[in-house]
């Protein structure tokens, strides 16, 4: 999902944010990314709407991962009681501070517990990666494979994930990924890249009519199919003589 640009630094629409200020949180959000990760401010949010299923003591504001996998798993479980479908991935993203999670989450939630819908969605593709920078720099200052490992793999999500397939699944979704957009820069700047063209690019072309002219009166011309509308034209064979030779024959 593309995101528009706003005036804001946190990325949100103007409704989104007046909505956030009209519930008189705890503490105003200034970075999404960082201040929803925990989980806290958007328990506190479903507080207002649903006081009978978040008391507040039971969720922590620290930053440490158990802190916030411990918060997320309340706010789960009330989501499948209550049939709240959020993407899981969305809520992933959040917890590890991927580009583009948080902001999608909270206008989900704006969306779910005001049923409203928003006149500027800043939805889209959203893959929760770094490729929306990384295709704002020019091409020398793009990450590596390593760098796009590093930037697009959070190390809490390697402790929150204990299956070491999982993780492996993920680094090589980023690889290949990484690779398609190489593959793209090599199309769009080849004497970067040293790319040569093939002995097909560097032949030269000739239309049809120049390869007719170059054609001898000794060079033999292809009979054309039949086309509607054309007389055919008849075409003579001379007979041959089937008769044996003699000494053939012998």
């Amino acid at each position: 999902m593309a995101y528009a640009q706003t005036p804001k630094k946190t990325g949100l629409p103007r409704e989104v944010l007046e909505w956030l200020q009209s519930l008189d949180l705890s503490f105003s959000p200034k970075n999404v990314r960082r201040d929803l990760s925990n989980g806290y401010l958007v328990a506190e949010i479903f507080s207002w709407y649903y006081p009978e299923d978040f008391t507040m003591h039971s969720y922590d504001n620290g930053t440490s991962l158990a802190a916030k996998l411990s918060n997320w798993a309340q706010i789960e479980r009330f989501f499948t009681r209550q049939q709240i479908l959020l993407p899981k991935e969305v809520i992933d993203g959040t917890i590890h501070c991927k580009p583009g999670a948080a902001e999608l989450l909270v206008q989900e939630v704006y969306c779910i517990l005001t049923n409203r819908r928003l006149k500027t969605w800043l939805g889209g593709d959203v893959d929760f990666s770094d490729r929306g920078y990384q295709e704002q720099l020019p091409m020398v200052a793009r990450s590596t494979a390593s760098k796009a490992i590093k930037n697009n793999l959070r190390q809490s999500e390697m402790v929150a994930e204990p299956n070491i397939s999982t993780i492996q699944g993920k680094i090589q979704a980023i690889v290949q990924r990484h690779l398609e957009d190489r593959r793209l820069e090599r199309l769009q700047d080849p004497k970067r890249f040293g790319v040569k063209p093939t002995l097909g690019e560097r032949a030269a072309r000739l239309s049809s009519s120049s390869s007719r002219s170059m054609q001898g009166p000794d060079c033999p011309v292809v009979p054309q199919p039949d086309s509607p509308g054309k007389s055919r034209t008849s075409v003579h064979f001379k007979e041959m003589n089937n008769h044996q030779s003699p000494k053939l024959a012998a």
